[in-house]
């Protein structure tokens, strides 16, 4: 059964600001999902739908078997932690913890059993009768998760409550609340803007972009077969390269991406996905190639020479900004400094396609895909120019809400 789902949720404030639209969405009893996207993706809005801090505008949330859509945030059985929360400081850890509980009214007997329940996972049973000022900012934070574990709610939302910590402090939080989720089986819903830490933590992740969905599906889906352009930038680092505006053409047998002085010729793999190949090849319409990083090499031999513009090390490999023509690559590489002069090579086995216009992908899934039981995975998001044409629906009506003030 699913422990959550959402059927079509919009959101769109009285201003006439577009927040979500028509989000879809069903998870199983003890998931972690992460929402990732930019700042005002809509990442907070869709977490306070879901624990009714705000009304739905359009479509229906279901908590297990109850629809809550119309339902009291109190009723819901949800608990939230917000980025920032902060204790009562005139209160101990162990008063910080029951908070909750007290408001509820339950028994002292309970209240007692599930605070030390709470601190003995989280290690807080020394410091159970400390003041805030006298903890650390570890300590700090979780008191703030054992008082969300506390009530026992059948979903935990957290809205980025790692965020403005040190990069040492949220790695090990990040450990803390992994560990948290697989020992108390709960099913955790996780925003962030920080990707990388997504890909860490999650078992699925939901793509967010100006309120729109783009895709919801395990890390490595999502890497391997992003649904648009915008999810294969999002998901990597560093971020993928893109050749914008190509065309495909056929000589022969062969199938190359053509832009400029730019000639790559597209492998066997990548032949066989591409399943609209006649409507491209050779008439022009365009296409965005799509290659990571982790993909091209700087090295002896490749299909252009370029200058090396900068360097840096990312997570022990070496990467340079490779500049030729009209193109900047980001690649591999070992010994070279800026201002070097390298061949560059691509391994087009990884390759990806999408079309210009819509930004969708034009390479269909293959045998290394990981198919899940969720129907999610298989929605194909709207094209770049609907969601381009629905945003100026909605803006243009919030302008009108100006006027007639």
């Amino acid at each position: 059964m699913a422990n959550l789902q959402l059927k079509s949720v919009s959101k769109i404030y009285p201003s006439g600001e577009l927040a979500l639209y028509k989000n879809n969405l069903q998870l199983s009893d003890s998931e972690f999902i992460a929402v990732v996207g930019s700042e005002k993706c809509g990442k907070t809005t869709f977490l306070r739908l879901i624990a009714g801090l705000d009304e739905v505008t359009e479509g229906e949330i279901t908590v297990g078997d109850k629809n809550v859509t119309n339902e009291p945030s109190k009723d819901r059985d949800i608990a939230m932690i917000f980025q920032g929360n902060t204790l009562y400081q005139a209160l101990n850890v162990y008063e910080n913890i029951a908070y909750g509980l007290r408001m509820r009214k339950v028994s002292n007997t309970v209240i007692e059993q599930r605070v030390k329940a709470a601190a003995e996972l989280l290690g807080l049973s020394d410091v159970l009768y400390r003041k805030p000022k006298a903890l650390t900012t570890e300590q700090k934070q979780k008191t703030v998760f054992a008082r969300a574990i506390a009530r026992e709610p059948k979903l935990y939302l957290l809205d980025d409550p790692l965020s403005g910590l040190d990069k040492a402090m949220r790695e090990k939080l990040r450990s803390v609340l992994i560990n948290l989720q697989m020992r108390m089986k709960g099913t955790f819903i996780y925003a962030t803007k920080n990707v990388n830490e997504a890909l860490t933590m999650a078992t699925r992740i939901l793509v967010l972009r100006e309120g729109f969905v783009q895709q919801i599906d395990t890390p490595a889906n999502l890497y391997d077969y992003p649904a648009n352009a915008f999810v294969a930038f999002t998901v990597g680092s560093p971020t993928i390269n893109f050749v914008n505006g190509a065309t495909v053409e056929k000589e022969g047998d062969a199938v190359y991406v053509v832009d400029g002085g730019l000639r790559l010729q597209l492998p066997e793999n990548i032949l066989s996905r591409f399943t609209s190949l006649d409507e491209y090849a050779g008439t022009g319409k365009k296409v965005i190639l799509g290659l990571r990083p982790e993909d091209m090499k700087a090295g002896e031999d490749g299909f252009a020479k370029a200058t090396v513009s900068a360097a840096e090390e990312v997570a022990g490999t070496l990467y340079a900004d490779c500049d030729f023509d009209k193109y900047s690559f980001v690649v591999r590489a070992e010994n070279v400094n800026k201002g070097d002069t390298v061949s560059i090579s691509a391994d087009m086995t990884h390759a990806y396609l999408f079309d210009a216009d819509t930004r969708l992908t034009l390479l269909s899934r293959d045998g290394g895909y990981e198919k899940t039981e969720h129907p999610d995975a298989d929605v194909t998001p709207l094209a770049y120019e609907e969601e381009e044409t629905l945003k100026k629906k909605f803006s243009l009506s919030k302008t009108e809400v100006k006027k007639k003030k």
